[in-house]
């Protein structure tokens, strides 16, 4: 006598390759934006308000033209404490924030930003389309793209 299978009856199922997943389909598109002109101290309390550990500076134009982090917020502080300083009013985004800002593609598959992101040690990357800015991806954006996929295939 034969083995029986305990599986039952097999069938052929088609997978449908799947669609490249973009950074733009997993991007943050309402963002807390701060001007070059406000003060470290107002950029402080938001960063703390929103839980948030940083985010893009644009112009009037809604154009890029830094970014601003925790660490550039506590660059100001730690400044203020050695020369046994308040935090001064005058410190504005525009002295404490990075002016070279790298960007991503919003057609870029979420493999090859989550890649990016592990080659430059960076925590969000904003996405600019004709000088515009549209969005930005954060590594947390990056996980959270993953865990949907869960089952699926990598591609």
């Amino acid at each position: 006598m034969g083995i029986k299978s305990f599986q039952g009856r097999r069938t052929m199922t088609s997978v449908k390759p799947s669609e490249p997943i973009l950074v733009s389909d997993y991007m943050t598109k309402n963002l807390i934006t701060f001007k070059e002109n406000q003060p470290i101290e107002d950029v402080i309390e938001t960063l703390i308000k929103n839980r948030i550990s940083g985010g893009p500076v644009v112009n009037s134009n809604n154009e890029l033209i830094g970014i601003i982090s925790e660490g550039d917020c506590m660059k100001q502080i730690s400044e203020s404490r050695y020369y046994n300083l308040p935090i001064d009013q005058n410190n504005t985004v525009q002295k404490a924030m990075v002016k070279e800002v790298e960007t991503i593609d919003g057609n870029m598959n979420i493999f090859d930003a989550a890649n990016k992101f592990l080659e430059s040690k960076r925590r969000r990357f904003p996405i600019v389309e004709n000088g515009k800015l549209v969005g930005q991806i954060s590594q947390k954006d990056i996980l959270k793209a993953a865990l949907k996929m869960k089952g699926n295939s990598w591609k």
